[in-house]
């Protein structure tokens, strides 16, 4: 690390300790896969402002749990995608549980790009991947899981 500025790659699968806050900050890519292990996986996420967001899917065979560092999110999630049973407004300093098989969708409500970080239990996209937008990220993984988007 020099002058406070964090290398930003995927570091896994080796021991590493880190301020994820501040990595999350630093971050100024739609995804950035900050450490892989065999058994979960860091990412790094900048939602660009006045709506951007993650996209609404649903995840099979992954936990998920996302943590609001800066920005003003919104955030829907439900087993049933025509019936969202969360719909609230998320800040700095809260996090999103997200279990297997449930809808979501986190979208920035602010005007500042919003900065997080998500853990995924197991892991759920490759070692190394960096997408600077949320269309270069479905154009490099596919549509959003669950949807044709």
């Amino acid at each position: 690390m020099t002058d406070n500025k964090l290398e930003l790659k995927d570091f896994g699968p080796s021991p590493f300790a880190v301020n994820l806050s501040e990595a999350a900050k630093q971050n100024t890519n739609y995804r950035t896969t900050f450490w892989t292990g065999n058994h979960f996986q860091v990412t790094l996420m900048a939602i660009p402002p006045h709506g951007g967001d993650i996209g609404m899917e649903i995840h099979h065979g992954n936990d998920q749990f996302i943590y609001l560092v800066e920005g003003v999110g919104h955030v829907q999630m439900g087993t049933d995608k025509e019936k969202l049973t969360v719909d609230r407004d998320i800040y700095p300093g809260e996090a999103v549980i997200i279990p297997d098989n449930t809808w979501h969708n986190i979208i920035n409500a602010g005007d500042e790009v919003m900065k997080c970080y998500s853990i995924y239990s197991p892991v759920k996209h490759d070692h190394g991947v960096t997408e600077a937008t949320k269309e270069e990220a479905i154009t490099q993984e596919g549509p959003l899981e669950g949807t044709n988007e």
